[in-house]
């Protein structure tokens, strides 16, 4: 037990130092392993599991979801899903930080990263709101929560994680998702209209938009809409698996991007290095989440926590 809580406390003040939380975890299940079972086995351990996380098949499903997003944003399709929201809700207080939420919760069903959509967003919105006089403490934190609907609204790289390590399905867990993010976004746009109805020169209304152009801003995002529906219908459906969704939505959105002539070689090289990069960082934090509960596991909290409640059970009340 002792071992354990020293791993904990560890994690804690490497993580308060600033040291990035998969080193965090990944240094202390390194060390913590490799002074209980030897060295020489806390790199074989290591090694295995860098590789069954390299050449896991469902693992796959990452790099293409994030490949989907970043095609969508190079597409140009994020802007005009801010462009249709706006539309709707511009007119009112706050309107563009309830364009925001909303763009965001599109674009995350179709990326499944807060990274990639709060820096999506971050482009798209941002410029908007600081031309038309918002609050700064409003425009960055409208578009920081709204970037976490991309973990949350399927497809979700995270929750095709948790689906992993937990041997969890991740159909279901897509399923799950749903409403919680559509609440979730429904609770951060009634924030914005606390906030606008506290102070309303933190996020004053736009103009009103015509209902011929909010008709044609509604036809122009087509293209997400039918990702959507074929990715996401898909898996609920049992058409094909999260991996199979994640390859046919990364083509999808590559051939959208191809259409619009959004792709030179410079920009897919961009695009497949981000995704790379973003990838590389979400491995890493999940070899770090595998070898800290081996060290965890070499303890003897498990044991103790497992006395613990059958002593709690057995104790009368």
């Amino acid at each position: 037990m002792t071992e354990a809580l020293l791993g904990f406390g560890a994690v804690f003040v490497l993580a308060l130092l600033r040291v990035p939380l998969a080193f965090a975890m990944g240094l202390t299940g390194l060390v913590g392993l490799g002074l209980m079972r030897g060295w020489t086995a806390t790199a074989a351990s290591a090694a295995q599991a860098v590789y069954e996380t390299g050449f896991a098949y469902t693992l796959s499903v990452v790099p293409l979801f994030i490949l989907m997003g970043n095609f969508v944003a190079r597409a140009g399709l994020a802007q005009e899903l801010f462009r249709a929201a706006y539309a709707f809700v511009g007119h009112v207080r706050g309107g563009l930080a309830h364009a925001t939420v909303l763009a965001c919760a599109g674009f995350g069903a179709i990326c499944g990263s807060s990274i990639a959509t709060a820096a999506t967003m971050s482009k798209v919105a941002y410029p908007s709101m600081r031309k038309l006089g918002y609050a700064d403490y409003l425009a960055t934190g409208v578009i920081a929560a709204g970037g976490t609907l991309g973990i949350m609204i399927p497809p979700s790289t995270i929750l095709v994680i948790y689906g992993i390590v937990t041997e969890t399905h991740i159909g279901k867990l897509f399923a799950a998702g749903v409403l919680p993010g559509l609440v979730c976004a429904a609770l951060m746009m009634g924030a914005v209209a606390v906030i606008t109805w506290r102070d309303p020169n933190a996020g004053p209304a736009g103009d009103r938009t015509p209902w011929p152009e909010r008709v044609r801003a509604v036809r122009d995002i087509w293209g997400v809409a039918l990702l959507v529906i074929v990715v996401l219908g898909g898996i609920y459906g049992g058409f094909f698996t999260a991996t199979e969704g994640a390859g046919i939505g990364a083509s999808g959105a590559f051939l959208f991007a191809l259409a619009r002539r959004a792709l030179t070689w410079r920009t897919l090289y961009e695009v497949l290095v981000e995704s790379a990069r973003t990838t590389a960082m979400l491995f890493t934090i999940l070899i770090a989440a595998m070898m800290s509960p081996s060290f965890v596991n070499c303890t003897t909290m498990p044991d103790d926590l497992k006395q613990g409640s059958r002593q709690m059970s057995l104790s009368p009340l």
